[in-house]
């Protein structure tokens, strides 16, 4: 096996960067490609990058672009959220601002159940949806997206995971993505499955 490539997330969001480790190490059990991941260096300091684009790719597409030019590193960066049809589509790139700037997860997990009250069957089904974009010195290496099925919960259950995890319900499992094992919600989830096709996409662009 080569030696490992060293990524750079652009974000501020340890929490982040553990959880995509986690993804890595898991990868690098089932392909050539080593990574070692780390947050961008003095990530605080640099211009914010606004997202402000209609989909996810655009705006992690944006976010690479913006950042990688501020680096001589490769720079991934993601965009993810909560799909829900019904509601045209909602939260969707808004996913972490849908209950205002600085709301809490229960308070957007609260403006979400009122917006489903009374929709019944089909109409709860939702997607969760992750971009991952590669980029170096502005120029765009890969761009990948994944997503996984599953339906609203009119009220939540679960203690783990974050954000809307609580009432996503996961059918195959017969579980919320707040109740999968790190290890399930990691094979299962949209931003794993995300993140095992940028290792292979890395292949490609190196």
């Amino acid at each position: 096996m080569r030696a490992p490539v060293k990524l750079y997330l652009g974000s501020s969001n340890p929490g982040k960067l553990n959880e995509y480790r986690v993804l890595a190490e898991n990868a690098g059990q089932s392909s050539f490609i080593s990574v070692e991941l780390e947050l961008l260096p003095e990530f605080p300091t640099f211009p914010e990058f606004d997202e402000n684009a209609p989909t996810f790719a655009e705006n992690a597409t944006g976010k690479a672009l913006h950042y990688s030019r501020l680096s001589e590193s490769l720079v991934f960066a993601d965009d993810s959220g909560l799909v829900v049809p019904v509601l045209g589509g909602a939260p969707g790139v808004h996913s972490a601002r849908y209950a205002g700037a600085n709301a809490t997860n229960s308070q957007r997990i609260e403006k979400l159940l009122s917006e489903m009250r009374g929709k019944v069957g089909e109409e709860r089904s939702a997607y969760f949806v992750c971009a991952i974009a590669l980029a170096r010195k502005g120029r765009a290496l890969a761009v990948v997206t994944d997503r996984v099925g599953g339906e609203i919960l009119e009220s939540p259950i679960g203690a783990g995971g974050f954000g809307y995890d609580p009432v996503f319900y996961f059918p195959a499992l017969k579980k919320t993505f707040a109740e999968l094992s790190p290890e399930e919600k990691n094979r299962r989830s949209h931003r794993g499955k995300a993140f095992r096709k940028l290792i292979v996409a890395l292949s490609s662009v190196l």
